[in-house]
């Protein structure tokens, strides 16, 4: 069974004058950012200092477009005809690749922020229809969501497409017994320390699953392990991570390296 993973994080997300995450200080420990593209968070400036960091220190480089909901960090749910959000998504992803082409990187993958990451799981023709426009706009690039039992069929309807598509868990949230995230409303929703979160991940590598907040064990396909750059553990988070992949042998390598 190969055990390498991609380790990413959800990167440059500050605007202006105002400070979300430190991007800097957990960089050397992941291996893909997830950078947003300014209808959430960001702006041109912060957008164009997390790409020469991604050059930096070696990071396949995504893109994380969401809602249109600078005010509510694109975590409330938007109804938006499907034409204008996809016009939106390539918008956005559209932006990012200018910032990476003048440093010489490429897209490596984009993944959907917040509300509209969690409203795609369940809409499977949406899901593939905005899978079809992002490899049709962007060549390829790997399409990254959620890690649910319902997921890794689509990923099989994706890979018969020839459309490339990586699924991600989350160490540092709790999960229902459905295998879905458990709401931020709810309390426990995020895990605050970074031994956990460690112990979560390493777990979540070596048992290709995880555990409910209930205490069920459920399986999942994982391409890669998320942190939130806006959990102000997710530095120390990273660091163990990192140190536990090596000392247990599991290979930390970039998204585009693995499928």
């Amino acid at each position: 069974m190969n055990l390498s993973i991609d380790l990413n994080c959800d990167m440059g997300e500050s605007c202006g004058p105002y400070t979300v995450g430190n991007d800097a200080a957990v960089a050397p420990f992941i291996t893909s950012a997830n950078i947003a593209c300014g209808f959430h968070a960001s702006d041109p400036s912060v957008m164009d200092r997390t790409v020469r960091l991604c050059r930096d220190h070696g990071i396949g480089a995504g893109a994380h477009p969401g809602f249109p909901d600078r005010a509510g960090f694109g975590r409330r749910f938007m109804d938006i005809a499907e034409e204008d959000l996809i016009n939106d998504l390539v918008y956005q992803v559209g932006a990012l690749k200018g910032f990476l082409g003048r440093y010489g990187l490429s897209l490596q993958h984009v993944k959907l922020h917040g509300a509209l990451y969690n409203h795609l799981v369940n809409q499977e023709d949406l899901f593939m229809k905005i899978a079809r426009t992002l490899d049709l706009a962007f060549g390829g690039a790997v399409f990254l969501t959620l890690a649910t039992r319902r997921a890794a069929i689509l990923k099989q309807h994706c890979r018969r497409e020839g459309l490339r598509i990586a699924l991600e868990a989350f160490p540092d949230r709790s999960y229902t017994d459905e295998g879905e995230l458990l709401s931020r409303k709810l309390p426990g929703a995020v895990f605050h320390d970074p031994e956990v979160i460690a112990r979560r991940a390493t777990d979540m590598i070596l048992r290709r699953g995880v555990e409910s907040v209930s205490g069920r064990w459920i399986e999942l396909d994982i391409d890669t392990l998320c942190l939130h750059g806006d959990n102000p553990e997710s530095i120390e988070a990273a660091a163990k991570i990192h140190d536990g992949c090596r000392q247990a042998n599991i290979p930390l390598k970039p998204l585009g390296g693995l499928l």
